[in-house]
């Protein structure tokens, strides 16, 4: 027995001396990646030194003597960082995915090789400006620099994903950092599936005027109405749903609803306690670890600017300089439009135009998938634009039999000036100057927002299509792509995108709300990201004579939802008041009980309260009550509440209280059955989920973000080192927006928010203030990986300032980049 008790013992101390060694061996080489920040090293393509300095939280400041030494060092910072997050968004623009990640990506690939995002971005670099690709190639040589030293010193490959993921790393060129602003504008891009979404729902439902209830307009001048899907499509199409297509691992094409939004808001000096102007923005995208924001300090030939880039793309895309800060949001511009191709009969090589048949523009494309076989697919192309298979964003659902569908989409154009735009944004001098540079944006269309000195301005900047008056659809459903009125026209001229310059009362703003209502073909959309924000914006906004940058910040971290003021009253008119206390255990007395909470409630949505987690899942069930029974499956495609749609429904506008009853049910519904039938289903989903004693719940549980890695995120024991998870306020429709999945089994994590912030004031310039949601650097073992995660949580920020002996004085390092 004591023989066998020594080898026991040798065996797990063997174990446990190879485990301890394993660790030690992967952290070793896991580590040699790690950059370090305080060193001199010898590079090849500057003009002169370049000096890096890394403030106390890992910010670089990067000193140069010309334009173009400043891009390298950005470039160089960049990789030093975010190589890993740099190189996986160029594959994803290459459609290149499945290379390293095998078959689970191909569906990903497929679309951007369809779309030919990375072919269109090499074309557009020959329609750069000269300013432009010098600072394009020398960021790239930047870039290649940092490649060339992790390569000649073992640096561990750059970044410890690369030990996972065997795979060369190519040399960074200009059309890269082109390709991944096209990338950035399809993240941004949520047309088509709204599109998708209104001809499913249109197909699904017996009543045709009920369209105009679940997918309401936003408020305002109403719209003529809409022919029905069925009568714009020929041929045969099912009149159900199939379930909602699931999104493939890395798919940059975010779900409906989470396709971009953002803030900002700016004041005139009249309007402002210091005389000087202000202007806070936080644009929201989804959550990752890293962020996609990266913060960064160049100093230019035209003075130092500041503020938050994007790894790979070489502008302080939202920030300020001495004389100008800019922030940007969603326009929500209607950029896209599918169109219904039929095909020829005798030639399924051909397509009908208004001058008859004509055939695809094809070619092959070969998919490399690693431990399986490549497959060869055959781009198409239309005169509207390329064609999308079937099978994804459910277009199998509205394309009839002998057809296919296409998209037209102002992104996808081989002279795409954007980034020459981009970085003449950043050189501007003055609102004036910023509003004429910005003419040669294309896509991502967004809401541009600028200060000077004593100027507060907004603009719609990108492409804004020309349609004909006669279009059937008006751009909101598919359309025949043979009828000439309903192509596209050519581009509206920049004069006509809408512009707010030195507005009367000293304050412009946008929330993703409807910024101007002008009839078609001349509006900008007829679908907002925003109708409920900016309610409560408008009121934190007038209710000041004067503001400061607190109180910027404090609307910025305002967590009221107008909505949850709105609706509660209306679903729960009927429900509020029982004299009697009613038994314990019974479900009346839950629902008393969570009524109770609720009428005290003022609706924030802070995380340590229990009333926003029961009104969030009373909302989420009542939707779900009202539309499944019309919808089915289609019912799964409305993850979010949608409030003009409740409120329509529980304030019987032109009968949408129809709603509320079940048809198949034999006694009529009224809509107070479906709120006391509804709330009880979220008690339910409470008591299983959350547990039973509603007073001790915290909204923060249910609403946490989680800070993925987007490919070791879901690796089991990995997860815990490489995501960040916080719980957070917010919600929905606060100004502090969290949007929450709206998926099981987790409908209320946080997906989507503010990953920057930033706050600037032109009374004091270096008071100004900005965050991001994790840390600077891309390295899970670095300390700057999550350092800023807890700051941005509390709502607190770090110095923005040009001054750089702040800079030096808490420095991390100084990185000397000298010519050899």
């Amino acid at each position: 027995m004591a023989r066998v008790f020594r080898w026991l013992l040798r065996l797990a101390t063997a174990f446990v001396v190879l485990a301890v060694l394993a660790v030690a061996t992967v952290y070793y080489l896991a580590s040699r990646s790690l950059p370090s920040y305080d060193k001199t090293l010898p590079v090849a393509g500057t003009t002169a030194d370049i000096e890096i300095v890394r403030d106390n939280s890992a910010i670089p400041h990067i000193l140069a003597l010309s334009d173009r030494d400043a891009f390298f060092g950005l470039g160089y910072a960049h990789a030093q960082d975010r190589l890993w997050q740099m190189m996986l968004l160029r594959r994803t623009a290459q459609g290149r995915l499945s290379e390293m990640f095998g078959r689970a990506t191909v569906e990903t690939d497929t679309l951007l090789r369809r779309l030919d995002l990375y072919t269109l971005a090499v074309q557009s670099v020959e329609h750069q400006d000269a300013r432009t690709l010098d600072a394009l190639e020398a960021y790239a040589a930047g870039v290649n620099a940092r490649i060339s030293e992790i390569n000649a010193r073992s640096l561990g490959r750059g970044a410890p994903e690369y030990f996972l993921f065997d795979a060369a790393i190519a040399p960074w060129q200009p059309a890269d950092s082109i390709a991944l602003i096209k990338v950035m504008a399809l993240q941004l891009a949520g047309h088509l599936e709204e599109e998708v979404l209104r001809a499913r729902t249109s197909l699904a439902l017996d009543d045709a005027a009920r369209l105009a209830d679940i997918l309401p307009d936003s408020p305002g001048t109403g719209v003529a109405a809409l022919p029905d899907y069925a009568a714009l499509a020929p041929g045969v199409l099912p009149r159900h749903a199939s379930a909602q297509s699931p999104r493939p691992p890395l798919f940059p094409v975010p779900a409906r609803g989470l396709a971009g939004a953002s803030n900002v808001w700016a004041a005139a000096p009249d309007r402002s306690a210091g005389r000087g102007t202000l202007l806070a923005n936080d644009p929201h995208l989804g959550f990752s670890a890293p962020s996609i924001w990266y913060l960064a300090r160049m100093e230019l030939q035209s003075g130092g600017v500041i503020g938050g880039t994007i790894p790979g793309i070489p502008t302080v895309l939202v920030g300020r300089t001495e004389a100008l800060a800019w922030g940007l949001t969603s326009s929500y511009l209607d950029d896209q439009d599918l169109f219904l191709e039929e095909l020829n009969p005798d030639d399924p090589e051909e397509y009908r135009t208004p001058d008859g048949f004509k055939r695809f523009r094809t070619r092959k494309t070969i998919i490399e998938i690693k431990d399986h076989a490549p497959i060869t697919i055959t781009l198409r192309w239309t005169e509207n634009g390329p064609v999308l298979p079937g099978s994804q964003f459910n277009l199998g659902d509205i394309t009839p039999q002998g057809h296919v569908m296409s998209l037209a989409w102002t992104a996808l154009s081989p002279e795409d000036t954007s980034a020459s735009a981009a970085i003449a944004l950043m050189m501007s001098g003055s609102v004036e100057e910023a509003l004429e540079v910005s003419r040669g944006f294309m896509a991502p269309s967004q809401n541009l927002t600028l200060i000077d000195d004593d100027t507060v301005a907004m603009k719609l900047i990108g492409t804004m299509p020309r349609r004909d008056p006669a279009h059937q659809s008006r751009g909101r459903l598919p359309s025949p792509g043979w009828i000439a009125t309903n192509r596209w026209q050519g581009a509206l001229p920049y004069t006509s995108n809408p512009e707010f310059l030195a507005p009367v009362g000293g304050i412009v703003g946008n929330t993703n709300n409807k910024v101007i209502d002008r009839p078609f073909p001349n509006h900008v959309s007829y679908h907002w990201g925003d109708s409920q924000r900016v309610q409560r914006w408008r009121g934190l906004m007038q209710g000041r004579k004067v503001h400061t940058r607190d109180s910027f910040v404090e609307a910025q971290l305002d967590t009221v939802s107008p909505v949850a003021r709105t609706l509660l009253p209306l679903i729960g008119a009927d429900l509020w008041y029982t004299e009697e206390t009613l038994p314990e255990g019974t479900p009346e007395r839950r629902r008393q009980r969570a009524l109770a909470l609720l009428a005290e409630w003022n609706g924030a949505m802070n995380e340590h309260l229990p009333e926003p987690l029961i009104y969030a899942a009373w909302l989420r069930a009542l939707q779900d009550r009202l539309i499944r029974d019309d919808l089915g499956p289609l019912a799964d495609a409305y993850t979010h509440v949608q409030p003009l749609f409740i409120e329509r429904v529980f304030r019987n506008v032109d009968g949408a209280s129809i709603w509320c009853d079940v048809r198949r049910s034999a006694p009529r519904e009224t809509c107070t059955d479906i709120a006391r039938l509804a709330l009880d289903d979220a008690l339910i989903w409470i008591e299983e989920t959350h547990g039973s004693a509603l007073e001790s719940l915290r909204w923060g549980d249910a609403h946490a973000v989680t800070h993925k890695h987007e490919v070791l995120g879901d690796v089991p024991l990995l997860r815990y080192f490489v995501n960040i998870r916080q719980t957070t306020s917010g919600g929905d429709h606060t100004l502090m927006r969290g949007v929450t999945s709206g998926r099981d089994p987790d409908p209320f994590a946080n997906v989507h928010g503010a990953g920057y912030r930033g706050v600037y004031d032109f009374a004091d310039p270096d008071s100004s203030v900005f965050i991001n949601a994790t840390g600077q650097s891309g390295h899970f073992l670095s300390r700057h990986y999550d350092d800023l995660g807890q700051l941005w949580r509390r709502g607190e920020y770090v110095p923005m300032s040009l001054d750089i002996d702040l800079a030096r004085a808490a420095s991390v390092g100084i990185t000397r980049l000298v010519k050899p």
